[in-house]
């Protein structure tokens, strides 16, 4: 964040109408490579870390389950330090925070590389990258939302796409570093590799001031406004009118949030403006009172149970065909054609979204289900042709719901609710991410054999749909419920 004295040299990102000037170009693209590569060092490394799996659970001469907790850990930190990102990066600037998690990321794994038991992996590999990959992840993410307005679809699309496509060159590479310098030192490498996040954050600079007449008069005018209120409790408001626009809520709404956060502080200045907007934010992103929202909590549940399913195939597939006689690199490939299939799904089925040819519920039903018939499918597979077909299968409808799992939210708690349900949706999500690798692990262990990981993964994706179908089911009988209160009117 720019100190006070620089304010007129330079727009601060977090204006309220800096949304309106989004360049959707110029400088916007080196926003988006940032981005594009945040997406495949944060969740692309995870999606590559199988390749690690029978490396490190050989050597520790531990479980599965064990083993999965690793991947597991860095998942459910991801979701569960997200709305604490977002909160750092308004109190000093995306730059600083994507270069601070750039360097915890790198540390974390380079010191897991010297760890001498699993409980030193959770710690590092797990838990602190987990809370680097989410510090480099939510500002970055943030940034491409102010640099694009109208082409912010597609910008969304193509930083997404670097997940896919860095895990698709990363899986064969670990693997050809693990053959050479041991899992320990392809963790070095893969340290080193990591800081190139910082190198991500640099790219993040705040927007340039606008050179507008009518802009620049407009943003006096709302200066004006607030006039009662000091300096800094105005700065205050702002910097939380980004956060919320970035989340795409609606003008109105986000300056009635600034204006009431700023009536408070000026009753009793004492408290501090810092304070209040720390617990504003906190309440903004934990909005606890959506727990009354029945439609709400249904889809929560879905993505409890989702994520149970959404992470340990990729995780397992590596071990499960390795099992079944193949090679280490036949095995990866396998990750990396999953990662191919998965771009395309995320692009096409994305699109087909756009065309509202059925409701969205219905569809992200019907690839939810089918990702689960396919998973169920997975032990029937044992030949390289055979896990070559299933992973080109799960990738592509692993794509498709993707694209549209997280458009389901605004059409059940509305927009101007986006940014409280998106960060309480994830603080939900995370115990499914938490805890679905490692059952799926318990469940090999036991049995004794990968595929039964794939089954309980499949099973979990079975019951998450059939909370969808009842959010179907509830929001058509809100749609009857509203067209009979209209018909009522209307004959009134």
């Amino acid at each position: 964040m720019d100190p006070p004295e620089k304010r007129g040299k330079r727009w601060d990102a977090t204006a309220p109408a800096a949304a309106a000037m989004a360049p959707d170009g110029g400088y916007a693209w080196f926003i988006l490579l940032s981005c594009f590569f945040v997406f495949g060092l944060t969740f692309g490394v995870i999606k590559s870390f199988g390749v690690f799996f029978v490396e490190i659970q050989q050597y520790f001469e531990t479980t599965a389950a064990g083993t999965s907790w690793i991947t597991a850990i860095t998942v459910a930190t991801i979701h569960m330090a997200a709305p604490v990102s977002s909160a750092l990066s308004a109190r000093f600037s995306h730059r600083a925070v994507v270069i601070s998690g750039g360097l915890i990321c790198s540390a974390a794994v380079v010191f897991g590389a010297l760890a001498r038991s699993l409980t030193e992996l959770y710690i590092t590999v797990g838990f602190l990258n987990g809370f680097g990959c989410a510090l480099t992840w939510t500002p970055t993410v943030t940034m491409l939302g102010l640099y694009f307005d109208r082409r912010r679809p597609v910008a969304n699309a193509l930083a997404s796409a670097g997940e896919c496509i860095l895990t698709f060159s990363l899986t064969p590479l670990f693997q050809l570093l693990i053959d050479s310098f041991s899992w320990r030192g392809a963790l070095l490498i893969l340290g080193g590799l990591q800081l190139n996040l910082c190198v991500c954050g640099v790219l993040l600079r705040p927007l340039r001031a606008p050179t507008d007449a009518r802009f620049i008069r407009k943003v006096k005018e709302e200066e004006e406004s607030l006039q009662k209120g000091d300096l800094e409790e105005t700065k205050v408001g702002f910097r939380l009118e980004s956060e919320l626009n970035v989340l795409e809520m609606s003008d109105q709404e986000t300056v009635k949030v600034c204006v009431d956060e700023t009536s408070s502080e000026t009753g009793n200045s004492s408290t501090g403006p810092r304070r209040t907007q720390l617990r504003t934010r906190v309440q903004h992103y934990v909005d606890y009172t959506l727990i009354t929202n029945g439609r709400f909590m249904v889809y929560s549940m879905f993505g409890v149970f989702a994520a149970l399913g959404f992470f340990a195939p990729s995780l397992f597939l590596v071990p499960y065909a390795r099992s079944q006689g193949l090679s280490e690199y036949q095995a990866a490939a396998l990750l990396s054609i999953s990662a191919v299939l998965d771009l395309f799904g995320r692009v096409f089925f994305g699109w087909v979204a756009n065309l509202r040819l059925i409701q969205t519920v219905q569809q992200l039903t019907a690839t939810v289900v089918l990702l689960g018939t396919v998973l169920l499918l997975c032990p029937l597979a044992s030949t390289f042709p055979e896990l070559v077909a299933f992973s080109a299968a799960h990738g592509l409808v692993y794509g498709a719901t993707v694209a549209v799992h997280i458009t389901v939210l605004p059409e059940v708690v509305g927009v101007e609710r986006l940014g409280s349900a998106l960060g309480f949706f994830m603080l939900i999500r995370s115990s499914g991410g938490l805890l679905g690798p490692p059952i799926a692990g318990f469940f090999i262990d036991k049995m004794e054999n990968y595929g039964t990981g794939f089954l309980m993964s499949g099973v979990a994706l079975i019951v998450s749909a059939l909370f969808l179908l009842i959010l179907h089911q509830m929001n058509r009988r809100s749609q009857e419920t509203a067209n009979d209160a209209a018909l009522t009117e209307k004959r009134s």
